[in-house]
């Protein structure tokens, strides 16, 4: 076989490199030079040699015919994606069936619906912890049933309060219980409103729910009498709470800090929880909101007949003195107690028809008259404020229902809408400092949310 041309070619230019090489040696080329020249000459020459047939075969031997091949195609069986991944379901599937507490129905109407029999029931109430829950149920609580294909009861759940739910599972002749946790949100909301006719019309507008304005009102409700002082243009700024869970609305919560802006007057309340959790509402110096009597004993009442030393009466048609304030209201109205005492009276009294008569100590009574039906406590309970101790109605000459208040200090009558008492106490000093770090946040976001609202409120 020839050479190929680029191999010649190759050997030619390395002898004439050599030959370069021992033209530039120094002096004669002895034997030992010969030999070093002749062995690089060697090395180079094998080298070369070892790469030739690579050069032969890639420049005269023609491509080989691609090989045959017999291609077989093997169906594979892939598992399902969704299956490798999917959980494996922890206990039965329920089947939940939702039933709504209707007004006036028991946990027995409801098992009677479901075709479960009473029997079944009696031993659920056995389950320890579970009496309260099953008998107390409400209008509007959801409770669920599961049941077979038979129609047996296989479990029952249902709100044991707003953050936990039970779940009766009956294994055989055994049942388990289960307590589900479902936590709450609290969210914190913002509203400001001007009054253009009322708290809630403006409370309304501003959309805060009826709970809400209700709970402004009791916050408020011992500085402003929100039947008689507010007038157009008043404006407040609300923060405030709303509970939640799973995405539903539960109910109102506190009023977190709020201003009232009233007869250009400013009001500021703060709630302030206690270390043991108990929650009350303060002013800006730390003082409770809370005074030692209620402005009004009834809320939200229109004022028929004020305190007066002439006032003809309705009934008798003469004139003489009117010792204390009416408030006209629908009958069945609920009537408070203005403060913390004992009652020392409570049943007809001549004109005053159905009356209670609280003693409130420091020789302070309170009179409470012309209701319609008394609230169940009796002469010598001790109330406190707030508590409802009877009903608006008519009872005695009176001309329609409404209350009459009275209020006198040893014995002597006086305008319960005029009266002073005492400031209270502020907090005391440990208390105080664990107040400020509550107030200081709550009035800043305050302050903020009232700059932003006061544009938008003018005008």
């Amino acid at each position: 076989m020839r050479e190929p041309s680029l191999l010649a070619a190759l050997r030619a230019r390395l002898s004439a490199a050599v030959d370069r090489l021992r033209r530039r040696l120094p002096g004669p080329v002895g034997e030992h030079e010969h030999w070093v020249l002749a062995g690089c000459l060697g090395a180079v020459l094998l080298l070369v040699t070892s790469m030739a047939p690579g050069f032969s075969d890639f420049s005269t031997t023609p491509p080989a015919a691609p090989l045959a091949q017999d291609w077989v195609e093997i169906p594979l069986e892939l598992p399902d994606p969704v299956a490798t991944v999917r959980a494996e379901p922890r206990g039965p599937q329920r089947a939940w069936t939702r039933v709504i507490v209707q007004s006036g129905q028991n946990m027995a109407d409801l098992f009677a619906q479901q075709g479960l029999s009473a029997a079944l029931l009696h031993r659920l109430l056995q389950v320890e912890g579970m009496r309260e829950a099953l008998t107390r149920i409400r209008p509007g609580q959801a409770i669920d049933f599961d049941l077979d294909d038979d129609g047996e009861l296989r479990a029952l759940r249902l709100e044991r309060d707003e953050s936990t739910r039970v779940v009766l599972t009956i294994d055989g002749e055994g049942i388990r219980t289960e307590i589900e946790d479902r936590p709450l949100q609290h969210r914190i909301l913002v509203a400001s409103g001007r009054i253009t006719d009322s708290l809630f019309g403006a409370a309304q507008a501003a959309g805060m729910s009826a709970a809400t304005t209700l709970e402004l009102a009791k916050a408020f409700g011992y500085d402003i009498d929100f039947a008689q002082d507010l007038r157009v243009g008043d404006t407040f700024h609300v923060m405030y709470e709303e509970i939640w869970r799973d995405g539903d609305r539960l109910r109102a919560g506190d009023i977190l800090a709020a201003t009232f802006i009233n007869q250009g007057r400013r009001y500021q309340v703060f709630r302030y929880v206690f270390a043991d959790g108990r929650r009350e509402y303060y002013d800006a110096e730390g003082r409770p909101m809370k005074k030692s009597f209620l402005r009004m004993p009834i809320d939200f009442a229109r004022i028929s007949s004020r305190f007066s030393t002439a006032r003809k009466h309705p009934v008798l048609g003469i004139t003489r003195a009117h010792r204390g304030v009416d408030y006209a209201a629908r009958t069945g109205t609920p009537i408070m107690a203005a403060g913390d005492g004992r009652i020392v009276f409570a049943g007809w009294k001549n004109g005053y028809g159905r009356t209670v008569i609280i003693d409130h100590g420091n020789r302070i009574t309170t009179l409470y008259a012309h209701m319609s039906k008394l609230g169940g406590k009796r002469v010598g309970a001790r109330v406190r404020q707030g508590d409802v101790i009877g009903y608006v109605g008519a009872s005695g000459l009176a001309s329609g229902p409404h209350l009459h208040y009275e209020f006198r200090i040893a014995g002597v009558h006086r305008d319960p809408l005029k009266v002073t008492l005492p400031k209270p106490q502020p907090l005391p000093p440990t208390e105080m400092a664990r107040f400020r770090l509550q107030q200081e946040p709550l009035l800043a976001q305050l302050k903020l949310h009232e700059d932003n609202a006061r544009l938008a409120l003018r005008p």
